[in-house]
């Protein structure tokens, strides 16, 4: 099969794939799409960046065309993902390629207002796209009914793994009719995935799409030795002497996406952070902004490395490496996507050195690694340190700091606060006591005791009921 025109789609899906001036499918789609029309259940695994989305919505979309709809609008398709980037991502797919449909869809998930998204159930949508934990909270309102649910689709399910859904996802699935089709899409096809596999899909098709290197051949990776205090100043260096106009950067951390994005603008580079403790609008924000390049560096933690979506994005760091080899290759598949170039820079300091090796085992090549002239890093022993001696001397480093840092201070809590409230109706009425004596001074004082007296006996009263 050569074109989307061969997989069997309707002509209004067809229109809307040349709209997007596409022609041939890519491998995954071109297995996918015809499996997920035989109305069977299909479990499916790609390398990232690969166009698995398209793989399930355009089929979904299909089906849903050729099937009758019942009365109103129930909710026919689920699609569960982990992240709600990657859910917007899919609403985004489903709205390109079903423009010329007269179906509703809707995406919902964590960090906004619920209030919107009960509204547009209630008025019913064919296809809901939602993250696990604001689905259960909108079922568990009645407002979100899953059984005449007909097609359910796992995206990214080995992140699923790795972030803990799996209990959402059965208590999702309990709510599901038991007849309907299960699509699971991957990005790996690990042994926890096979399990998965079986538990939830019932005699699945099954599509592998192995490419011959796991990292894309489009992205050249580049590396450099430093020492973990200079990365900030190195990453600005790279970043004004390149003139880079777009670039996404990884941090291991939430703390140190802020930090380094704090830095960066300080520099003179605007920057953003995009992270779970991120309010959503905060995130739509900051991802908006980067797409239309009035933001110029997007720092973000690994859970950006999934769902992100950025044409002709020519460059990304790692600012850390991950010590999850897998991840390292979902960081990369941001940039060289649909055959484009790209350029992955990863900055090396000594404790990372066993991270890094395990990347070079992982995709079967060597990275260039080099010194930057001035960021040349002070220790680098001819002999790496081992993963237990990082995690060791990681240890020591944390438990000195909290013995340089002593034991840590009571804050204000509610030991204060309850002691304040108990005293405050007391307090009150001695001061007023202390005004009304003084009253001789002068009638001004007089008075202000006595009305502070007044106003400090109802909340006596109360303070007296409260301690009973």
């Amino acid at each position: 099969m050569n074109t989307f025109a061969d997989l069997g789609l309707s002509k209004e899906i067809l229109r809307a794939i040349a709209d997007k001036g596409y022609q041939t499918p890519s491998p995954v789609q071109a297995e996918a799409i015809p499996a997920v029309l035989t109305k069977q259940d299909v479990m499916a695994a790609a390398q990232t960046g690969t166009g698995k989305t398209a793989g399930f919505t355009l089929p979904i979309l299909h089906r849903l065309q050729q099937e009758e709809k019942g009365k109103g609008y129930p909710i026919r398709a689920l699609v569960l993902t982990p992240t709600r980037e990657l859910a917007a991502q899919v609403q985004e797919s489903i709205q390109t390629y079903g423009k010329h449909l007269p179906f509703r869809s809707l995406v919902v998930f964590g960090g906004v207002n619920i209030r919107p998204q009960i509204k547009e159930l209630r008025r019913g949508v064919d296809i809901l796209v939602a993250t696990p934990g604001r689905l259960l909270d909108l079922c568990n309102q009645k407002v979100c009914r899953l059984d005449q649910v007909g097609i359910f689709v796992l995206d990214e399910a080995d992140r699923m793994l790795d972030m803990g859904f799996i209990p959402d996802i059965r208590r999702t699935i309990s709510l599901l009719p038991r007849k309907r089709q299960t699509l699971l899409f991957s990005a790996t096809y690990s042994k926890e995935i096979r399990q998965l596999t079986r538990e939830f899909l019932h005699k699945p098709i099954s599509i592998e799409i192995a490419p011959e290197k796991p990292a894309a051949e489009t992205v050249e990776q580049r590396a450099y030795r430093c020492d973990v205090s200079q990365k900030a100043q190195l990453t600005t260096h790279l970043i004004k002497k390149g003139k880079w106009e777009q670039v996404l950067i990884f941090t291991r951390t939430k703390h140190g996406a802020n930090r380094l994005s704090k830095k960066l603008t300080q520099a003179g580079i605007q920057s953003s952070a995009i992270h779970g403790d991120k309010a959503q609008g905060a995130r739509t924000r900051a991802l908006e902004g980067f797409k239309k390049r009035t933001i110029r560096v997007l720092v973000a933690t690994d859970i950006a490395a999934r769902g992100l979506d950025i044409a002709q994005l020519p460059h990304v760091i790692n600012y850390e490496l991950p010590n999850i080899p897998e991840d390292y290759v979902h960081r990369i598949g941001r940039t060289g996507r649909a055959g484009r170039e790209g350029e992955a820079i990863s900055l090396v300091g000594n404790d990372e050195r066993p991270f890094f090796n395990g990347i070079e085992r992982l995709i079967g090549q060597k990275i260039e690694i080099s010194d930057v002239k001035g960021f040349v890093p002070t220790h680098w022993p001819d002999k790496a340190p081992t993963a237990s001696e990082v995690q060791k001397a990681a240890a020591r480093r944390k438990e000195a700091a909290r013995q340089a840092r002593g034991p840590r201070k009571k804050t204000d809590g509610k030991r204060p606060q309850r002691s304040k409230k108990k005293s405050f109706g007391k307090k009150k009425t001695s001061n007023s006591r202390g005004s009304s004596s003084g009253s001789s001074g002068g009638s001004k004082p007089s008075a202000s005791g006595s009305s502070s007296a007044v106003a400090a006996r109802p909340q006596a009263r109360r303070n007296r009921r409260r301690n009973r």
